[in-house]
């Protein structure tokens, strides 16, 4: 298990003072060069169960370009596990190298199993999971992105003590764990933020299953058109701000919520002296997919995509 032995503490990091409120960075994407972020916190109690239960297979679900898929098939490697994705779009099944996500679950040992979109939005009901997972006596089935109990108990551990201090906990959100653990985590005097990442009205019902707290928020309004959804204002304030504080991020999440942020903060949305932290969780291995999409339609690309496979 020395994939989770490691201090899980990341450091924050200041990006300066902002029309008087101080903004900082929890650097999550450093946990680990791949597991990294909110996937290193949802999987690290889920794995560590699964071995103490002596379950040898795990089976989850993604896209092709999921984070999820890409942490959970370098984690199941590295633990000794087999791995199984469930992908959505049955298009994939003769295209895998064409993913650099699919392409790096294939090389860490997972078996993809492309479903049609009919059949993926069935999740562990359809017939094609049941025949997949029928062979296998014991496995540990997690659902897309990791979010469940054990997962969210994870994502409670991203603030420590020394966070209190903040007045404001920003994050992205995509299936609501990483943002209900970090309203379990949090103090009843801060305010938690989600970033809608995607077009999801239903979220906060499923973030209620997870807390009874009630010192949270969504706001929907910085999607960009959608999941996996970018613009050319996007594009271009992710590239400025890797110029400024080279730190990257990803355009499917992080980058939408710093966006999100520094327009806030124009706006005076928040009271000056106001201490804000955003949550970096991650997700960087799908910047060279969208940048490949961006190239193909001859739009403004991510100037560090180099660095990312």
């Amino acid at each position: 298990m020395d994939l989770f032995n490691e201090n899980n503490k990341t450091p924050n990091q200041f990006l300066g003072v902002i029309n008087g409120c101080s903004l900082f960075l929890k650097r999550e994407d450093l946990l680990h060069p791949i597991v990294s972020g909110n996937k290193f916190r949802k999987l690290k109690y889920i794995l560590k169960k699964t071995i103490s239960n002596k379950i040898p297979v795990i089976a989850t679900f993604g896209g092709a370009f999921s984070n999820h898929l890409t942490a959970t098939a370098a984690a199941g490697k590295m633990l000794g596990l087999k791995t199984i994705g469930f992908v959505r779009g049955e298009e994939w099944k003769n295209k895998i190298m064409k993913s650099s996500t699919l392409s790096f679950c294939h090389s860490q040992g997972m078996k993809l199993v492309c479903l049609s979109r009919k059949a993926y939005s069935k999740k562990e009901s359809s017939f094609e999971v049941i025949q997949t997972l029928r062979k296998f006596p014991k496995f540990r089935l997690i659902p897309e992105g990791g979010t469940e109990p054990l997962g969210v108990k994870g994502c409670s551990e991203i603030l420590n003590s020394k966070d209190l201090e903040f007045d404001i906990i920003c994050s992205s959100l995509g299936s609501g764990g990483t943002v209900a653990g970090l309203i379990n985590g949090s103090s009843n005097d801060q305010k938690i933020l989600g970033f809608n990442a995607l077009i999801n009205p239903l979220i906060s019902e499923v973030i209620c299953t997870y807390t009874t707290k009630n010192n949270w928020e969504i706001n929907s309004d910085y999607t960009f058109g959608g999941f996996a959804k970018t613009t050319t204002k996007l594009i271009e304030f992710m590239n400025s701000f890797y110029d400024k504080y080279r730190i990257p991020l990803d355009p499917i999440y992080t980058g939408k919520m710093l966006f999100a942020i520094f327009e806030l903060i124009k706006k005076n949305k928040w009271k000056r002296g106001s201490k804000i932290l955003a949550i970096h969780t991650g997700g960087l291995q799908g910047i060279a997919s969208i940048n490949s999409k961006l190239k193909n339609k001859h739009l403004q690309t991510l100037s560090y995509s180099k660095y990312f496979f």
